[in-house]
């Protein structure tokens, strides 16, 4: 099979008029990302590159490395590995591929200095490397063991590490190649996706593809080459000793801030004549100057007094310069645990406030000096009537219905909008000389209460929540707030990220119109993106595009269905200039299902991804959704705390509905579903065209085998798949929990395997849920191998065999055969079904006493002797190519977070198989078996006698030595 050609992504002709990433911003995050590589290691730039310095001691733990698209003389990729102080180089021509069957090759280029792997932005045509730089990738990498020598493995030409980036992460390797090849006048190796779970197929989407822009400031490289906020001008390193400057030329779309801008009670800034300069914290930036007498409209503040017992109980110290901020984990849904508050998540800039008698700053989250950017915020700031504190909030613009609005808040410092900004603080960190950071944290808001009183003014306090936190959750992305940030309620000030704060954020999804597509950049064969759009007094509103969420598959099939239905001029009422480039009009006939994070001030949707193709719904009636409910325009000009109460009330007023678990259906006997317990929209759809399966009977399916297939899925981890358009048309799998979810599904916290961070995965226990998944279109459910109660130690051993087509079922049967038996002399009783597909599943339930590592060694072990026996018949490895004629045993289905179809469950596939339960004596029957959703009625007799009845019961320990490699 040939290895499919995914060519990187090469800049487009026109440039944006209006990019999406706010220019300021980005610039400013560049500045960060350049001070933060300055800071790994202390060197004196000469002329690029920079390799000749003398080596450090070698650093221990993680490494930095950084990938730059680079769009010079040709577009390629350089792939860098921070080592000895330098960059080790490679240019990979199409990037790096998950796809372990490509073979990318990277030709090794000079060292780059450390300082290189933070700039995003050109270099001048003319010099070296001359074009467009973007932070594609970056993170840290460590060598895998047995391969810790690195300086061995330059010089002998192989290097085996692991990447944990944005975008790449897992094992990889380097190698030189020989031959012709060593002959080049620069050394050529191959970069290698090795085999682990970031390993993606080859008909998948290219991470290139899927993520094109830069990992730093989200920008693509045209608007990078546009706004050329950073110029690396190598040529003058020798003469001022820095090779980049922030560029201050007139129109562009940024000046360098100055080293102080002066915050008078006036509002009014001053500028210093010095620009260029590289800003790496707070100490390259004087403090500004505001007046802590400011009077307000009721006149002046008396100076706030803390009160005596209080102030003696603190710690003293002298007034930060910066403290690094506390920041929350990720989770897919808040904690529900009691002991938690809840605060809407605020959409704007982090802002930690320092005030010392006059003077006052305003700092980024790295430290950052942003003063001279957000004045008026430091004029109500210099007014608070305290001598000394620091304050950590976020400054935010307030959109008309109470929630905070960033693509306003972009607007304000790239356009010059006049949006009033509002400094909403969540936290204390320093008050007249002491240290509240060790109180808890309901202790601190308390006291910050205290000092901000004017709940209207431009400084305010954020509001929060003790309530359920997944109830607030919904009732916010109901509101289309951004989500929630949940806070133990007795944590301390910690700075760097903890489990004691818990962010949640919501996803919108929708309905779009395709009113167009463009062609992938590797072929005309499939398309690239598709362009959205939705109905407004019966006219097609423009509303972007989504150009990820597809595999290779899935672009071949929307473009050969486009195909047929192209227009000659676009349905839209109207569509932006920049928009019209490259694409192909259709006429507004197909419904697209869309996810996206948020609404631009464009009224584009932000960061979307396809979901799959809706028939269920008219495109006339598509249109724009809004929140569900509205708080008073009033609202908006006073406080988070509106949005807050508003959340609170909805969620007061729902939960008598949704208080406890709904009743469960009467299953008199298996077989006998009843009425379904759960309201399906379009019951009728149909779901299996090879059958005629329709949602209805999915659900009526579910409830039916719910007592079979519950008691193996039930407590444990699941990863759904689900087709919201049936089977043979696209299908995704969803294993995290969302607020999209029906009722009944619940969640488990899974910690990531290589960070440690827990996420929400889905958990369901009864036969309500089970059916419920037919309103999603779910026509696959895997559980995992063990059990939420104890998820690093599994409880089923299991053997799939996946046989080539030609083999005969008696093959099959007798391979199953001999798997029972090598088990059976370990002393496991195992049992048996289909796969639904050509295969079948032997399962052994075990002990939960050994590590999925543990297992997964003894089952490659067991497989192994299997293939060593008889090598014409068995095979381990998961290649394709090699599978003709024989049977495939698959045993990384005992891998952590590996799973395998559930008994009883469809599978998404024409025709909607069930991976049934069989006896043993069913491998006599004279034909492999089929079992179909649609046809139950001809063998729901097998449901009276359940031949895995004896499962749960059966407690079988294994040894570590259970299957020598014999």
């Amino acid at each position: 099979m040939t290895t499919a050609k995914r060519a990187a992504s090469k800049p487009k002709a026109a440039i944006p008029k209006k990019p999406e990433m706010n220019a300021t911003s980005a610039a400013d995050s560049v500045d960060e990302q350049l001070a933060r590589y300055r800071s790994m290691r202390d060197f004196h730039i000469t002329a690029e590159p920079s390799g000749g310095e003398k080596a450090k001691p070698r650093p221990t733990g993680a490494l930095p490395f950084v990938i730059q698209k680079h769009a010079a003389s040709h577009m390629h990729y350089d792939f860098r590995l921070g080592w000895n102080g330098v960059l080790k180089s490679w240019a990979v021509a199409k990037g790096p591929s998950y796809y372990t069957g490509d073979r990318r090759l990277a030709v090794q280029v000079e060292d780059h200095p450390m300082e290189y792997g933070g700039f995003e932005g050109i270099i001048p045509k003319g010099q070296y490397g001359g074009g467009t730089v973007m932070v594609w990738d970056q993170g840290t990498w460590t060598p895998q063991p047995g391969y810790e020598n690195v300086d061995a493995g330059l010089r002998d030409g192989s290097l085996k590490f692991v990447m944990n980036g944005t975008k790449i992460k897992g094992k990889w390797t380097l190698v030189r190649m020989g031959g012709k090849a060593a002959r080049e006048s620069k050394p050529n190796w191959l970069l290698i996706k090795e085999h682990d779970d970031f390993e993606r197929g080859q008909d998948a989407p290219c991470v290139t593809d899927d993520s094109p822009n830069s990992a730093v400031t989200g920008r693509t490289l045209e608007q990078i080459a546009q706004q050329e906020d950073h110029v690396w001008n190598s040529k003058d390193t020798v003469k001022s000793g820095q090779a980049w400057y922030r560029n201050s030329k007139p129109g562009a779309p940024d000046e360098v801030p100055a080293s102080h801008t002066g915050v008078k009670p006036s509002g009014k800034t001053t500028k210093s004549a010095a620009t260029g300069a590289s800003r790496a914290g707070p100490s390259q930036s004087p403090s500004s100057e505001a007046s802590s007498e400011a009077t307000s409209a009721k006149g002046p503040k008396a100076r706030f007094v803390i009160p005596d017992t209080l102030l003696q109980s603190l710690p003293k110290e002298s007034q930060l310069s910066f403290l690094k901020p506390q920041l929350a984990l990720e989770a897919t849904t808040p904690p529900a645990a009691d002991g938690w508050l809840h605060e809407l998540k605020l959409d704007g800039y982090r802002i930690q406030a320092r005030k010392d008698g006059t003077k006052v700053q305003m700092l980024t989250r790295s430290g950052l000096d942003w003063t001279h950017r957000i004045p008026e915020v430091a004029q109500a700031v210099a007014a608070l009537p305290v001598k000394s504190l620091t304050l950590d909030g976020e400054v935010v613009v307030l959109g008309p219905d109470g929630t905070t609005n960033f693509a306003d808040l972009q607007a304000s410092f790239q356009e010059g909008a006049k949006n009033p900004l509002t400094y909403f603080c969540f936290d204390l960190l320093h008050i007249e000389g002491r240290n509240p950071r060790g109180l808890d944290l309901r202790q601190r808001k308390s006291l910050l209460a205290t000092i901000l009183t004017h709940p209207d003014g431009i400084v305010r306090l954020s509001e929060h929540l003790e309530t359920d936190g997944e109830a607030m959750f919904h009732k916010a992305c109901e509101l289309h707030a951004e989500g929630i940030v949940s806070k133990r309620a007795t944590s301390k000030y910690s700075p760097g990220r903890s489990g004691d704060w818990l962010k949640s954020k919501c996803l919108r999804e929708q309905e779009f119109v395709i009113g167009g597509y463009t062609h992938s950049s590797d072929g005309n064969d499939r398309i690239g993106s598709l362009i959205l759009g939705y109905y407004r007094d019966r006219k097609l509103i423009y509303a972007g595009r989504t150009g990820t969420g597809f595999t290779q598959k899935m672009r071949r099939q929307l473009k050969d269905q486009l195909q047929t239905i192209e227009a000659a001029k676009p349905a839209f009422e109207r569509i932006p200039t920049d928009a019209r480039r490259g694409a192909v009009w259709v006429r507004p006939d197909l419904v697209a299902q869309v996810r996206f994070a948020t609404w631009t001030a464009d009224d584009l949707v932000r960061q979307a991804a396809f979901l799959g193709l809706r028939e269920d719904k008219p495109p006339a009636e598509v249109c724009r959704e809004e929140p569900t409910v509205a708080p008073r325009p009033k609202v908006a000009h006073k406080a988070s705390t509106a949005v807050v109460k508003a959340v609170a009330k909805k969620a007061a007023r729902d939960a008598p509905a949704s208080a406890g678990p709904p009743p469960k259906p009467a299953l008199s006997a298996p077989g006998k579903s009843g009425p379904l317990p759960i309201r399906l929209t379009h019951p009728g759809k149909i779901l299996d065209p090879e059958t005629g399966l329709t949602k209805q009977e999915l659900g009526e399916y579910y409830l039916t085998v719910a007592e079979r297939m519950l008691p193996h899925i039930a407590g444990r981890p699941l990863s759904l798949v689900r087709c919201p358009e049936g089977s043979g048309k696209p299908c995704f799998y969803q294993k995290h929990v969302n607020h999209m979810l029906p009722k009944g599904i619940g969640s488990v916290a899974v910690p990531d395997k290589k960070t440690g961070v827990p996420e929400a995965y889905i958990t369901l226990d009864t036969p309500e849920a089970l059916a419920g998944l037919a309103q999603l279109g779910v026509l696959e459910v895997h559980p995992w191998g063990s059990r939420n109660a104890d998820l690093e130690h599994p409880d089923r051993l299991i053997f799939d065999l996946d046989p080539d087509e030609s083999l005969p079922w008696s093959a099959v049967t007798d391979a199953a055969a001999e798997v029972r038996d090598r088990l059976r002399k370990a002393g496991l009783t195992t049992f048996l079904k289909t796969t639904g597909g050509k295969g079948l599943h032997i399962v052994a339930p075990i002990e939960p006493q050994h590590t999925w590592a543990e297992i997964k060694q003894l089952a490659h072990n067991f497989v192994l002797a299997m293939e060593r026996r008889n090598p014409a018949l068995y095979l381990t490895k998961m290649t394709k190519s090699a599978r003709k004629g024989k049977i495939y045993l698959d045993y990384l289905r005992n891998e952590r977070g590996a799973t395998a179809v559930a008994p009883y469950s469809p599978r998404a596939r024409l025709g909607a198989t069930v991976s049934l339960p069989l006896a043993w004596k069913d491998l006599e029957l004279p034909a492999r078996p089929g079992f179909h959703v649609k046809n139950l009625a001809d063998w729901k007799q097998r449901l009276a006698r359940d031949p895995w009845k004896t499962m749960l019961s059966t407690q079988q320990k294994i040894s570590p030595d259970a299957f020598p490699m014999k």
